[in-house]
């Protein structure tokens, strides 16, 4: 029951921490808020058959969250090592595909970090920054990149750390699920 209790907080700390987001106007993407909201229910209804499978030691439900457990392990785990794995130059290169892909991503990033521009920021352009009234604003890149490095290491430490706990349900959920069921009629088993 605490594997399946840690992946319910998993969800709700996703949950809450969009909604936060979101809140104080941090992220103004809805698109990257519905993403993690979706994840958050995802993993809150998977816990759930995950918990009810156990009361009930119902055998399919147990077997399915087993799979679909280890399915998200397997992704987790490989995003997590991902995240740790990048060194600086493809950190600049994510963040250059992502700030040349997403309008309002670059609009809360120079409000958020009082920037303007990736590298070299235009007359032409538009920025969301207070920094442009005194004409004196920092372009974006190397304030990313100092606090890309930092958020990585710590969203696949994150990650790696809720992997493993993720693969220890797996195992407790196979052990439990091949054990008898003690409100069975112990006679059945003979």
């Amino acid at each position: 029951l605490c594997v399946f209790s840690s992946l319910q907080l998993v969800s709700l700390l996703l949950i809450g921490i969009a909604a936060w987001g979101i809140g104080f106007g941090l992220i103004s993407s809805f698109r990257v808020v519905g993403v993690v909201i979706a994840v958050g229910v995802f993993l809150f209804f998977i816990a759930l058959v995950g918990l009810i499978g156990a009361v009930k030691h119902h055998q399919v439900l147990l077997f399915f969250y087993m799979i679909i457990l280890l399915l998200v392990f397997i992704v987790q785990f490989s995003v997590s090592c991902a995240c740790l794995a990048l060194n600086e130059e493809q950190q600049s290169e994510l963040l250059e595909v992502g700030w040349n892909n997403t309008n309002s991503a670059r609009t809360d990033i120079e409000r958020n970090l009082n920037c303007c521009g990736f590298r070299v920021f235009y007359s032409n352009e538009t920025c969301a920054a207070d920094c442009l009234r005194t004409l004196h604003c920092r372009p974006c890149a190397p304030i990313m990149e100092e606090y890309s490095g930092m958020v990585l290491r710590f969203v696949g430490g994150i990650g790696l750390f809720f992997s493993f706990t993720e693969i220890l349900g797996v195992w407790l959920t196979y052990r439990y699920r091949n054990q008898k069921d003690p409100r069975a009629n112990p006679s059945a088993f003979i």
